[in-house]
């Protein structure tokens, strides 16, 4: 079965159950198959065929939903591009891809056109007559299925090609493995640009469920998303630990008792800090579900939170593998680590990309840049990025390792740790987000790490601050807190700073 089959199986035998819902309105079943059906009889008549690519730049919305099951439809592949997202940066991605169409609501229409000349351009809300009969064509589970674009913080965008196989073995699991019926209502918080949105999306349609949208706007918004949780009556929230952490510091989440709905809560992208696990595991009896897997795999393990977690100092595993995934990890010298030993985490299976648009197709193992640690009964354990493992004054220091450390602290809610400078001038700058009401100390958080590191991985200075620079997707902006320290000598907002 291919991704828009879903759709169309649940239209043919629950037209009137709600489908996706979101802040310009909402959709049963028939009516999301009816205007999928219209866009993509319209995105024919301009052109389209299978194998072509149809960029989709809009805000979420039950109608972009539509517009990416339209180009399903046909064969074709969507590429999704956030509506906040400057147009000559849409044009380059629509150009980089050879799109054969685009899809927006921004308007007028016409400026993109320009941009892109020989490329239609469609509005998304206009209004279509639907075809005389359904448009449906064959798809094989193989087939390119939709192209997300990273967002370039490392050096080009890449568009990482999934197929509807890639996708499937995913959702597959995860249906199987939150046991989805029609009754789950699944929030959707992630942009589509970010993979965690595949399961939102179709985890809710390959079980005839309601997909709900969280409107760009609100995405970490505390008050109005806690609000949201339990307006929408949500059983299956799942976005970055940042979002839940935001909810439960600013948003009055754990003020008021759990959702009775709520049944699963799922949380990838960045560690969460174990401090805010606990705290998120006394307030609800849902579910709690630690995801992992970069956009090139989706997600290949899992680990759902045991009280024995709860007695961590570390943020939770990472799991053990899924999705029909083959997971391992593989030290410095080449062999395959066994239980204490670190390595980078390989992965091989049917959730693992096609490749990189425009480049060949991806062969053998993907592998991830990530460095676990294997634990006792096999689970892995995540330490860090191969690419932020540094050396300050010759020692070989893993940030993820320094940032688990100050997040163990009681007064500290976040912290992300970066290096400044090369060479022997190199020097661990942490910025620590505090817990409401507390003012952690520079000394009391060097002397916290000291407990937990060897003296060369304790921060050299401590900034703290208000709020943490977040991409896109809701991660920390690294780059963004590097630049801040080199850009001046000057102090950043409500900071201490110490050197030893």
């Amino acid at each position: 079965m291919t991704l828009h089959q879903y759709v169309i199986d649940a239209a043919a035998t629950a037209p009137e159950h709600l489908a996706v819902a979101g802040p310009s309105g909402a959709y049963t079943y028939g009516e999301l198959d009816r205007r999928a059906n219209a866009l993509a009889a319209r995105l024919r008549d301009l052109g389209v065929e299978p194998g072509d690519r149809v960029v989709v730049w809009a805000e979420k919305s039950p109608e972009t939903v539509a517009a990416t099951q339209a180009a399903l439809r046909l064969g074709a592949a969507y590429v999704p591009a956030d509506r906040n997202v400057p147009r000559q940066r849409v044009a380059t991605m629509a150009r980089d891809c050879r799109a054969r169409a685009v899809v927006t609501d921004a308007q007028p229409t016409s400026q993109l056109a320009q941009d892109l000349p020989g490329v239609p351009v469609q509005d998304l809300h206009e209004e279509l007559a639907p075809p005389p009969s359904p448009v449906n064509e064959a798809v094989d589970i193989g087939d390119l299925a939709y192209i997300l674009y990273t967002s370039g913080s490392t050096g080009s965008p890449k568009g990482v090609c999934i197929s509807h196989r890639n996708a499937r073995a995913f959702v597959d699991w995860a249906v199987a493995e939150l046991g989805a019926t029609p009754e789950d209502r699944f929030a959707n918080h992630a942009p589509l640009t970010f993979d965690l949105s595949v399961l939102d999306l179709y985890a809710a349609f390959a079980s005839g469920a309601s997909v709900h949208v969280v409107p760009h706007e609100l995405a970490y918004a505390p008050i109005q998303l806690v609000e949201f949780l339990y307006q929408e009556r949500i059983s299956v929230w799942y976005s970055v630990p940042s979002a839940l952490a935001l909810m439960m510091r600013a948003g009055g989440m754990l003020d008021r008792p759990a959702p009775e709905s709520l049944r699963a809560v799922l949380f990838a992208g960045e560690p969460f800090a174990i401090d805010q696990v606990r705290q998120l595991a006394g307030w609800t009896r849902a579910r709690l579900l630690n995801l992992y897997g970069p956009t090139e795999t989706n997600v290949c393990t899992f680990h759902e939170v045991e009280p024995r977690d709860l007695r961590r100092d570390r943020p939770v595993p990472i799991g053990r593998a899924c999705s029909g995934d083959l997971v391992w990890a593989r030290r410095s010298d080449g062999a395959v680590a066994e239980v204490g030993d670190e390595g980078e985490l390989l992965v091989k299976g049917p959730t693992v990309m096609l490749g990189y648009w425009g480049q060949p197709a991806h062969r053998g193992p993907y592998h991830t840049g990530d460095l676990v640690r294997v634990l006792p009964d096999g689970r892995f354990e995540y330490i860090g990025r191969r690419d932020h493992m540094v050396k300050v004054r010759g020692h070989r220091v893993e940030l993820g390792e320094v940032e688990a450390a100050l997040s163990a602290h009681p007064d500290v809610a976040e912290a992300v740790a970066v290096v400044v400078g090369h060479g022997m001038d190199a020097r661990l700058v942490a910025f620590v987000l505090p817990r409401a009401g507390r003012e952690p100390g520079v000394l009391g958080l060097k002397r916290h790490s000291a407990e937990r590191l060897p003296r060369y991985m304790v921060v050299d200075e401590v900034h703290r601050v208000a709020q943490l620079p977040r991409t896109r997707n809701g991660k920390v902006d690294r780059g963004a807190l590097t630049a801040r320290v080199t850009r001046s000598t000057r102090p950043v907002e409500n900071s201490a700073s110490t050197r030893d």
